[in-house]
């Protein structure tokens, strides 16, 4: 199982998200990517939102793991979500790090029926209505966007 980190921000109760379109679907993915050797998770986060979205963040707390388990992609992936806020720049994607069309704000209330990766609308709602939603929420009912 490999990790995966990535970013939950939120501004004016909308989240960034990095759009993408497969097979013809509009997929919507939290920003975040793959740890380098000897990089931590919030490591990670800092460098991929800068070559991904050209933008500095501060990387706060662990607010929602999950493992997004899927037969077609042969590799298994447990996702740590962190709250993070950006701090320098405006998101656009580097068409030379990613292969996201766009990145996106979207209502916080509206997640739940994007297709989004990994699919956690539903914790994010959660999160931020209770402040104290939990952090392990195991397998995540994801769908294949292939």
């Amino acid at each position: 199982m490999k990790v995966r980190p990535a970013a939950l921000i939120i501004k004016n109760n909308s989240v960034l998200l990095m759009q993408y379109n497969y097979a013809g679907m509009d997929v919507f993915g939290l920003p975040g990517g793959n740890p380098d050797p000897g990089e931590t998770l919030a490591e990670t986060l800092e460098r991929e939102l800068a070559e991904e979205l050209g933008i500095e963040i501060e990387v706060e707390k662990m607010c929602i793991v999950g493992e997004v388990i899927l037969p077609q992609l042969k590799n298994d992936v447990l996702h740590c979500v962190f709250e993070a806020h950006i701090v320098a720049g405006q998101p656009r994607p580097n068409p030379t790090q990613t292969t996201a069309l766009d990145a996106v704000w979207k209502p916080i209330d509206q997640l739940e029926a994007l297709n989004l990766y990994p699919n956690v609308g539903h914790q994010i709602g959660m999160l931020l209505e209770n402040q104290n939603a939990p952090i392990y929420v195991g397998k995540v009912a994801q769908s294949y966007f292939g």
